[in-house]
């Protein structure tokens, strides 16, 4: 196996960060040949940079906000030789620690939250598909985090999605991680193109928890009869509606930036980091849990329009019976009247 010694590795965490207020965008930039449509539709903001120290191993910590929903974490460190076992253990601990320090309690604990594995190479390798195929094992228990060597249809499995922009360079993508080689050090533009993926699955993911919690809440509703006896509030059909109608603009949002790659090279990554990524069935999931609350939204509308129908036909049924029992007591009377 060969060793690597001018290769970085970015840890990139993410995780739901919420801001209140307008924020101003900035460019994402270093897309490779200022493609045609650029990320503009996702407002950026960079929080902060820092350089921190953990395991004697110096960190340099990029803080960024995603459409003031997601703060994203770029953890960019170096070890001796990141394909060597002890470095794979070394890199993990560094990537706890991280955890501990970054990662707010409350989705350390739920999970809701993304992490990510880039391993950077700017060596001179030669031809880089020489690389991985000599290098196949390493890389893979690289990017998979494991300490024994892979099955070899696994192997493949994780180095399957490749895509060079020249023949001195090539990116091969995986669910779980990446690596990318370039002589040049030229490795922004997929990595902003990584970020946008991982960013896209934590909306997807923060949009079902949402869509989970309003038919647990309609569920809750009825099983515990909050409600009056004619059906369920207006009050309460309308915070329902409007929860459903605030995760819809914002599923619509969500998809509208995944319209946003223009030129050959990355609209080509991108579709790679989407299906990597599994995006287009989380869309799908979403999209059924949209259309299952519209169908039950519409459901308790329809028996609430019925219950009030049924109550107003037993109103004037009552009265219909009072008005006859009125009668009957009128002809009482006047049979009973003096001289009768």
């Amino acid at each position: 196996m060969s060793t690597l010694t001018h290769a970085e590795i970015c840890f990139l965490l993410a995780f739901p960060d919420e801001a209140d207020g307008k924020s101003f965008a900035e460019p994402v930039t270093g897309l490779k040949n200022a493609p045609y449509f650029q990320a503009v539709d996702i407002r950026l903001r960079t929080l902060g940079v820092e350089t921190i120290l953990l395991e004697g191993i110096p960190l340099n910590l990029v803080r960024q906000r995603y459409e003031q929903r997601v703060q994203m974490v770029e953890c960019r460190f170096r070890l001796p030789d990141p394909l060597d076992l002890a470095c794979i253990q070394k890199r993990q601990e560094i990537e706890d620690l991280l955890q501990e320090r970054l990662l707010p309690v409350k989705y350390r604990s739920s999970g809701l939250f993304e992490t990510y594995l880039v391993l950077m190479v700017r060596d001179e390798i030669g031809a880089p598909d020489d690389f991985v195929q000599a290098n196949a094992a390493g890389l893979a228990r690289f990017i998979r985090s494991h300490h024994e060597i892979l099955d070899e249809t696994e192997i493949d499995d994780v180095l399957i999605s490749r895509l060079r922009y020249t023949k001195c360079d090539l990116t091969v993508v995986d669910w779980e991680g990446a690596v990318i080689f370039s002589p040049e050090g030229d490795f922004q533009s997929e990595l902003e193109l990584l970020k946008i993926g991982i960013y896209q699955l934590l909306r997807y993911r923060m949009l079902n928890q949402s869509s989970e919690e309003i038919l647990q809440t309609i569920s809750r509703i009825f099983q515990q009869s909050k409600f009056s006896v004619f059906g369920p509030t207006r009050a309460t059909l309308r915070r329902i509606v409007n929860h459903r109608l605030d995760i819809m603009l914002e599923f619509e949002h969500t998809e509208q930036n995944l319209l946003l790659i223009g030129d050959w090279y990355t609209a080509k990554l991108y579709k790679i980091i989407r299906d990597e990524f599994y995006l287009d069935e989380w869309k799908q999931v979403i999209q059924d849990k949209l259309d299952n609350m519209e169908r039950l939204i519409s459901t308790i509308q329809e028996n609430f329009s019925m219950t009030w129908s049924g109550f107003l036909d037993l109103v004037q049924l009552v009265g219909w019976l009072l008005l006859l029992v009125g009668y009957f007591i009128l002809f009482f009377l006047q049979d009973i009247k003096p001289g009768h």
